[in-house]
């Protein structure tokens, strides 16, 4: 079943998505402003939730549950719930909490709807918003009508001669970082230069305005990547999960040659892992 046979096309959920979008992210930079309440952890001490990011995610799931109720829902904060459309919603109310703790402006609110199972491997994107309040951009797409930014269609880089401007993130567990180190000597190999911001769905949106010319990062959850890996798709990217029976999936995304040479990277060097 299409969007348009549930009375909405791409375009509609779209700007849907960016609407919520768009309010959340106020809501998001108005509890920053009043300061950060640190309501608890998650798997380590770093890795921070505070009260914002459920207050946020609620403001999405209310303005949801009236706008479309027969939709399911995948948030960060509150779970999954399942639908009746066979649309759902999949929402990282704050990515880069760490960011939004310290004042870094680098944090995100990401929309994302799909079709299919909640599940990354079966569902299809439908369409998608990334807002980043703190610094004052909405990143836009909805399947078949282009990624945008500012009324601006995006387009991945295509000429990477001097190598890629790559980006990628770190698991947050210690435990973790050798792993993720040795997978950036294996990718530097292709890269021009390295940048880590802590938000992935910024990452995604930056590949696909190509201010990034790829991304990798392990670990991701499926809302950290689901809206940006439909604006990525929209600006002519690739996006793929790697390893998945992994305990740490790979995501790569990237300009057509970008993502093979990343993907070639990437699986050689898990090869010798």
């Amino acid at each position: 079943m299409t969007a348009a046979d549930q009375g909405a096309t791409p375009a509609e959920l779209g700007a849907l998505a960016a609407d919520i979008a768009k309010e959340a992210g106020d809501l998001a930079r108005r509890r920053r402003r009043e300061g950060v309440s640190l309501a608890a952890t998650k798997s380590t001490l770093a890795d921070i939730v505070t009260e914002a990011d459920r207050e946020v995610e609620q403001l999405i799931r209310d303005r949801l549950r009236r706008e479309r109720p027969a939709d399911g829902f995948l948030g960060e904060e509150t779970g999954a719930e399942r639908g009746t459309s066979g649309f759902t919603w999949v929402v990282d109310p704050i990515d880069g909490t760490v960011n939004y703790a310290y004042g870094v402006p680098a944090y995100s609110v990401s929309i994302a709807v799909v079709e299919g199972e909640p599940e990354p491997e079966s569902w299809r994107g439908v369409a998608g918003a990334v807002c980043a309040p703190g610094l004052g951009e909405l990143f836009t797409a909805a399947r078949g009508e282009g990624a945008w930014h500012d009324g601006i269609r995006l387009a991945v880089t295509t000429d990477t001669s001097a190598g890629a401007l790559l980006g990628t993130g770190f698991g947050y567990d210690p435990a973790t970082h050798d792993g993720d180190l040795a997978m950036v000597r294996q990718v530097m190999s292709m890269a021009r230069d390295l940048r880590r911001m802590g938000s992935a769905a910024i990452d995604l949106a930056y590949v696909a305005a190509g201010r990034l010319d790829g991304f990798f990062e392990r670990g991701l959850n499926a809302w950290d990547f689901a809206a940006g890996a439909i604006i990525v798709q929209e600006a002519g990217g690739e996006v793929s999960r790697l390893e998945l029976d992994a305990p740490r999936p790979m995501v790569i995304a990237g300009g057509p040659e970008v993502h093979e040479r990343l993907r070639a990277l990437v699986s050689g060097a898990a090869d010798r892992m």
